[in-house]
């Protein structure tokens, strides 16, 4: 066991300082990765945990799309701190089984003070409301779905969706993560049900749209119930007018929720709440830890007003589970999870190391780099096609939009060349882009020049 756990730490050390010198895309095709593993692993014979470890060392690192690389600009998956690696090790270690507060006091305790925490910076009141972790966003917005549900419709619960005299309908903007209409079939709404609402100039959810497509469904039978708001969208990372969604909701008694999956970490920073006005009157919140705060997958949370719509949505008697410690929640009877990991130590681990200050000027600098980014983009003829505080850049060229050139022509050449990763998305429904987000804490100016100065060499045709 010394042994093993020695060539562990070492391989710790080892990759921390020295991923940067590692492709970061990978060039190989599945069955090369299934031949090398057929050839070795049939599990009828024992095999040396040494030999696994070099194995599975060699297989992580040569075939592997390394998202904690300071060039890897992609889909929030940052540098993991140093602080999240020990968590996730010491949850293995000890394996607590948080779904009963009486099996894990300690762990269901140290969520509880780090949930509340958040909380708070998302203006909720720890005493009134209810927080949980989740294996990320689309299971938080899931749950807010269920919660809305089970409080609009008191019936559900018991009866179904089929015993409803009108059909439920929620809405999402056209920016909104795709996670609603897997929540729309998952829940038995149907995915007919979401409706989608268009964005204006600046891809923010439409709020007169929104209006008018609320106002015909009510006059056509249908029963709104969910409006979902999104706090820096995946494609472009943009903020949706939060406060008159709130606005709306109130005025419609809808349910409000805020996926703020990425963006919402940016709530640490003072001077950046200002473009999170109406979050505070989300009836329900999601953020992922393991987007902007860096921790490992996966770290979700999920934050609702009022505990008693998650303790009436997730409510559950069972004869062999333990009986309920006073003044506290057991999780198996308030969250979708019923055996659940101790998501949140590295999350609590990383705050308790770092400081609320110096995670926040991360944050910060990765957004100045973001706006660095765009400049120079920009002074180099490239069109910046998104509008948002947020350090996520959105961007084409003359020649893609004559047609000269495909955003996939570039991005298939950058990734031949293994160095940077940045990828292709769709906004407003047909306008193709490319894609570059920043939210490794370890990502520094020489390198979002070197992106820059691929995609000028590319872009000109000297490739």
């Amino acid at each position: 066991m010394h042994d093993i756990l020695n060539v562990i730490m070492d391989e710790i050390r080892d990759f921390r300082t020295s991923h940067k010198n590692i492709k970061v895309v990978p060039k190989v095709k599945p069955d090369e990765i299934r031949d090398f593993l057929a050839n070795r692993y049939d599990f009828k014979d024992s095999v040396p945990i040494e030999k696994v470890f070099n194995d599975v060392k060699y297989s992580m690192r040569k075939w592997s799309l390394h998202v904690t690389d300071p060039r890897y600009f992609g889909l929030f998956d940052p540098q993991v701190t140093l602080p999240s690696i020990i968590a996730d090790t010491l949850t293995a270690l000890y394996n607590p089984q948080l779904a009963s507060w009486s099996h894990a006091p300690a762990a269901n305790e140290i969520e509880n003070i780090t949930l509340n925490y958040f909380l708070k910076k998302f203006g909720m009141d720890p005493e009134k409301g209810f927080a949980n972790f989740t294996t990320g966003g689309a299971e938080s917005n899931l749950t807010a779905v269920l919660l809305a549900l089970t409080d609009k419709f008191p019936e559900y619960g018991n009866k179904g969706l089929r015993s409803l005299e009108t059909q439920p309908v929620f809405y999402i903007s056209g920016e909104a993560h795709n996670s609603f209409n897997k929540i729309a079939h998952i829940t038995g709404l149907g995915r007919n049900a979401v409706r989608v609402i268009g964005t204006d100039d600046n891809l923010k959810m439409d709020t007169f749209k929104l209006r008018k497509a609320i106002e015909s469904d009510i006059s056509s039978g249908f029963k709104p119930f969910l409006v979902a708001g999104t706090a820096g969208t995946t494609s472009a990372g943009i903020i949706d007018p939060l406060d008159r969604l709130a606005g709306i909701c109130t005025e419609y008694e809808l349910w409000f929720h805020v996926d703020a999956a990425w963006g919402g970490a940016a709530v640490l920073v003072p001077e950046y709440k200002k473009y999170f006005n109406g979050l505070e009157r989300a009836d329900s919140i999601t953020c992922d830890a393991h987007k902007w705060l860096s921790v490992s997958m996966g770290g979700g949370m999920f934050f609702t007003r009022d505990r008693s719509d998650a303790l009436r949505t997730f409510k559950i008697e069972a004869d062999y589970m333990p009986d309920k410690t006073q003044e506290t929640i057991d999780s198996y009877a308030s969250t979708i999870q019923w055996s659940r990991r101790f998501i949140g130590l590295k999350l609590f681990m990383t705050m308790a190391v770092l400081g609320e200050r110096a995670v926040a000027e991360t944050i910060k600098k990765q957004v100045l780099l973001g706006e660095k980014l765009r400049r120079k983009l920009k002074s180099d003829g490239w069109i910046i096609v998104n509008k948002t505080p947020l350090p996520v850049v959105c961007f084409t060229h003359p020649r893609i939009t004559k047609g000269d050139l495909r955003p996939a022509d570039i991005i298939s050449r950058i990734y031949d060349r293994q160095d940077t990763w940045i990828s292709e998305t769709i906004l407003k429904s047909n306008m193709n882009v490319l894609r570059a987000c920043i939210t490794n804490y370890e990502s520094t100016e020489k390198d979002i020049l070197f992106l820059a100065a691929q995609l000028k060499e590319l872009i000109e045709g000297e490739y």
